[in-house]
């Protein structure tokens, strides 16, 4: 491939019906609704904001401490701390509106009718795009089983967003990696109804501080982001493209720069989400976006859409993979004569 001169890239993506000017978005919980983007870029230049995850009642999320630093990453045990499903749309989705920007609503529930009685809350909300749907909750109906861990309750909770939302408001599934088999997962959404998916939440982990020796968090498990996830991520979009090419898949998990979201891309994921990095970079998703563009254009790539699940081609016929070059066996050490030495 030739590279190009990075404004001749089409950054241009979808998921689903959902049409994205480019395809760096927020990560859910990282920005809130946006707000705190706006001073150092504009919400509007991004794909789209994927705002915190919302509950029908407003909720004060877990007991601090909620969150420890670990190499290469960060715990947090939030408890989806929010003001609620009317506060939401009172306050957040409009100001999203005003500001031409997309938003990709993060919902939650503890049951199949909360997550259903969200969505119909969403219906005609400004600036909704599509529902992404935060399956890793705890299912209070079934003694805490985790929905996103189950392929039958996660297919019931996306079969009952799907039936109240639009039909041009793309569902996406929001998937664990903690799980045996994240295609089994995956295909049950898309048969219960998803549109797409979103790879990977968060994964479960704990720190125990060596001072108090005691869990640095008050609600004892957390969720780890950052870098530290990052070969889990694209592991989990690389198997998921493979199994279901044609299903729209919204990368996520350790993206700091735009060759970690190139690496998405090029495992099968249309578009991905900045999370944990925009604690230290506010201004990480425009640099993320700007920085892929640059990636895709010394690669030739004209249009985004060329890259999307570019690595799986070289296994077909293994065309693009170099020859392997012959090398006679090495004998064991203790074979070796002086010839050898």
């Amino acid at each position: 491939m030739t590279a190009l001169a990075p404004d001749l890239v089409d950054l241009s993506t979808s998921l689903a019906a959902a049409r994205l000017p480019n395809p760096v978005l927020t990560a859910s919980g990282c920005a809130a609704a946006g707000r705190e983007l706006e001073p150092f870029s504009p919400v509007a230049s991004l794909g789209a904001v994927v705002t915190k995850s919302v509950t029908l009642a407003p909720r004060a999320g877990r007991p601090t401490p909620r969150m420890a630093e670990t190499p290469s990453g960060m715990l947090n045990s939030i408890g989806l701390q929010n003001l609620g499903v009317d506060a939401f749309l009172a306050h957040d989705l409009p100001w999203l509106a005003e500001r031409g920007a997309r938003a990709v609503v993060s919902v939650a529930g503890g049951s199949v009718d909360e997550y259903a009685e969200l969505a119909r809350r969403l219906r005609d909300a400004p600036a909704l795009v599509a529902v992404e749907v935060n399956i890793s909750c705890p299912n209070v109906e079934d003694r805490g089983q985790v929905f996103a861990c189950d392929p039958v309750a996660a297919a019931q909770v996306i079969a009952a967003v799907r039936a109240v939302t639009p039909e041009g408001v793309p569902v996406l599934a929001k998937l664990s990696p903690d799980v045996t088999d994240i295609v089994e997962i995956a295909r049950s959404c898309v048969d219960a109804g998803a549109d797409g998916l979103t790879l990977v939440n968060t994964l479960l982990g704990m720190v125990i501080d060596p001072d108090t020796l005691r869990p640095a968090l008050a609600g004892v498990t957390g969720g780890l982001s950052g870098p530290a996830i990052r070969p889990v991520a694209v592991r989990c979009v690389w198997q998921v493209h493979a199994a279901l090419p044609e299903v729209p898949l919204l990368g996520a998990g350790g993206i700091t720069t735009g060759l970690d979201a190139l690496q998405f891309v090029l495992a099968g994921a249309s578009a991905v989400s900045v999370g944990t990095a925009i604690f230290g970079d506010p201004s990480a998703p425009a640099r993320v976006l700007t920085e892929l563009r640059t990636a895709l254009a010394e690669r030739g790539f004209a249009r985004l859409v060329e890259a999307v699940g570019y690595a799986h081609r070289a296994k077909i016929g293994d065309e693009h993979r170099p020859e392997p070059t012959a090398t006679p066996p090495r004998r064991p050490f203790w074979r070796l004569g002086e010839e050898d030495l």
